[in-house]
Parts: C-alpha cells; structure tokens; sequence
C-alpha cells in the first residue's frame, strides 16, 4: 500500500506502489484496474521481472451502472475500512499515519476474522418498511 497526497494523479501514484512491491510478491501475475491505470500499462509491461505482471484495464460499460469484474473487491474494501472511525474521513495530517491507520484496521479486521467473538452475534439485515415498500 502506498498513501500519497490528492494532488498525485492515480497512473503516478500506481508506479510509486509497483516500485514498493517490486521483488516481493512472487506469484503476483496479474494486477486489475480501472481506465485512469492505462496510460502505465506499457509501463509495467516494460519491467525486466523474470515473472511479467499482467495490467488489465477494466472499462466502464456505457450504458449506466453494471457491475464489473473484480472491481467490486475494491470498492468491498473501501466500505471495511470506512467502518473504522480513523478512516471514515481523511484525519490524518500525513501519508505516514494515514498509511499505518489502513494497516491497523486491517489487522483488526483480520484478526476478528481469525478468532470471531462468541458473544457478539451478527446483525441480522432488514429492508425498512416505508410508504414506497408498502405501496402496490
């Protein structure tokens, strides 16, 4: 994981994160993104990795909303850690410790994933009964 500021654009911020993981994840073959990473994906490409990394560019379907290949892990891991109160809006004043509160609340997730709590049962989900769900 790589933190960095708003004023970065996205395919640059993503050269930053391959050159941290360079060497260290062997069996990574193959990495998805989103239409702003295409302009990297010669990039990657490029590397001299006795493994290549593959870059695949998931478009938007034109067309209004659909749900779209591997992107929805992504956006699942968002809402995680947006239930972590440090995370649910940008407190932290640098990358650092933006960067170290991503990595606790993902501990916490998985260590509560690893040994789960007896006592606390999971909330049962239920649609809330309005004048549009009553209607018809």
């Amino acid at each position: 994981m790589v933190v960095h500021a708003a004023d970065v654009h996205d395919a640059d911020g993503a050269k930053l994160l391959f050159e941290v993981i360079r060497g260290r994840f062997s069996r990574l073959k193959r990495v998805w993104a989103d239409g702003a990473y295409r302009r990297i994906a010669d990039w990657v490409a490029a590397w001299r990795l006795a493994e290549p990394i593959r870059l695949e560019v998931v478009e938007k379907a034109a067309g209004g909303f659909v749900v779209l290949p591997r992107r929805w892990v992504v956006e699942r891991t968002f809402a995680w850690l947006g239930r972590y109160r440090r995370k649910s809006r940008d407190y932290e004043r640098y990358a650092d410790s933006s960067e170290a509160m991503i990595q606790v609340s993902s501990i916490h997730r998985m260590l509560r994933l690893l040994k789960p709590d007896p006592s606390k049962k999971p909330a049962s989900f239920k649609y809330r009964k309005t004048k549009e769900n009553n209607t018809g």
